[in-house]
């Protein structure tokens, strides 16, 4: 894979919250996993249709309320995954400038689960209302991270960690700038090697990806080989440089010890 130009590498700080952040979107693809990435599981959710899921946990330690999503995984799914009209951002508890315009499937699936998503972290919140949020996914769990952030950050300090998340919003200035105003240098976007998914959705068709992404781009993964990209979210140095493999075995490399993580634990994970 192309690497070549000036690297910006990250942090060993960030690239292990990126790890330890991980691990909280691979454990939302486990049926039931009572302590994920070794902290207190509050409660699972799911979708009525049963095709969106996740759970929220609570980590006492770093004082964080914690939104995990699953990516796609059933064929109502993955048709959400394919309806890429765009459509105006107009979901409740978000209110976006009118210009704004996202996937429109992704929109459904945030929407036939927000509801249940938002009681449970209010509850949380009135509980421990000092504590931050920090939602993470994979693929369409990345989004649907990203989306809860947002509805999130309108109360409460908010964290976002995305893995894997396809193009989801139009290729304009407008959703970037909402992104970056609502959650500043929050919104972590992480693209692993040559993972097709980020650049599926093209962007002839009006989609653009929004803020910094980081690219894990050479094996064997480090802070020195996961690359700070440009804050345009298209940089032409990065995972875009690459022609889109599809849904290809880098993404779905989402055991804590093939994307990211190199230790190879799951922190006492299911």
């Amino acid at each position: 894979m192309d690497a070549s130009g000036p690297v910006e590498s990250i942090s060993a700080e960030l690239y292990q919250d990126l790890v330890h952040y991980f691990k909280f979107a691979t454990s939302a693809y486990t049926l039931i996993c009572p302590r994920p990435n070794g902290k207190k599981l509050v409660l699972p959710f799911t979708s009525i249709s049963g095709d969106y899921s996740g759970y929220v946990a609570r980590d006492d330690d770093r004082r964080e309320i914690i939104v995990a999503f699953k990516g796609s995984a059933s064929i109502l799914a993955f048709l959400a995954d394919a309806a890429i009209i765009l459509v105006p951002f107009v979901a409740s508890g978000i209110t976006a400038p009118s210009g704004v315009r996202v996937h429109a499937g992704f929109l459904v699936a945030w929407t036939s689960i927000q509801l249940v998503v938002r009681m449970i972290v209010a509850q949380q919140i009135k509980a421990y209302p000092d504590y931050a949020i920090v939602t993470s996914g994979h693929s369409l769990g990345g989004v649907l991270a990203l989306f809860c952030a947002i509805a999130s950050k309108q109360h409460h300090p908010n964290t976002t960690y995305s893995y894997g998340a396809p193009r989801a919003e139009a290729q304009n200035t407008q959703f970037a700038t909402f992104v970056n105003k609502t959650l500043g240098k929050n919104a972590y976007r992480v693209v692993h090697g040559n993972d097709g998914v980020p650049t599926i959705i093209p962007t002839w068709l009006g989609y653009h990806h929004h803020g910094v992404e980081h690219w894990q781009h050479t094996s064997p993964p480090s802070e020195g080989t996961t690359r700070a990209c440009s804050i345009d979210g298209e940089d032409p140095q990065c995972s875009a440089s690459i022609p889109t493999k599809g849904i290809n075995p880098a993404h779905w490399a989402v055991s804590p010890g093939s994307l990211l993580a190199d230790d190879g634990k799951a922190d006492q994970g299911p």
